[in-house]
């Protein structure tokens, strides 16, 4: 092996470096873009106002002897599993739904991620359609009862109409 070779002396030589001047182009700005979708922190209490009539369905269902409903919740502590959604959100969702005219877990499941009314009801707790309809249809009877009941007890103090049920 000759001494010239070296390490790469089979490679062809380069070329000098261009010397044109290359052409500048516009610059890269940050423009501003207003209609752009924005994630925030927000404090889901302060979605509605105080005087919201949700949150008197809730309070009204905080009061309620739900433990029939709570029973059934198959996920209890010092077991595997994952927590199920609180029978006590499920009423009031339904409840709540019933009373704005939504009668489909599917319809219900839609604002559930985006109104903030049902965003401040769920309070982080996430739902699905399939939930929502298996605890409707899992414990029919019971809940048939419990929401009209209900209703019955929230049209008489004046907060949802029948009527328009």
């Amino acid at each position: 092996m000759m001494a010239d070779d070296g390490l790469f002396g089979e490679l062809p030589e380069q070329s000098a470096p261009c010397t044109e001047v290359v052409p500048r182009g516009a610059p890269r700005l940050r423009e501003p873009v207003r209609d752009q979708v924005e994630l925030r922190a927000v404090d889901i209490d302060s979605l509605i106002g105080q005087d919201h009539p949700v949150r008197v369905i809730w309070a009204y269902v905080e009061g309620l002897d739900l433990s029939e409903l709570e029973d059934r919740v198959k996920a209890r502590e010092n077991r595997p599993g994952y927590p199920a959604p609180s029978p006590r959100l499920l009423l009031a969702l339904w409840l709540y739904a019933t009373s704005d005219g939504v009668g489909s877990a599917r319809a219900l499941d839609r604002p559930c991620d985006s109104h903030d009314v049902y965003r401040w009801l769920c309070g982080g707790v996430s739902l699905n359609h399939h939930t929502l309809s298996d605890f409707r249809v899992g414990c029919a009877d019971l809940l048939d009862r419990l929401l009209v009941e209900h209703l019955v007890a929230l049209n008489e103090a004046g907060l949802v109409d029948l009527e328009k049920l």
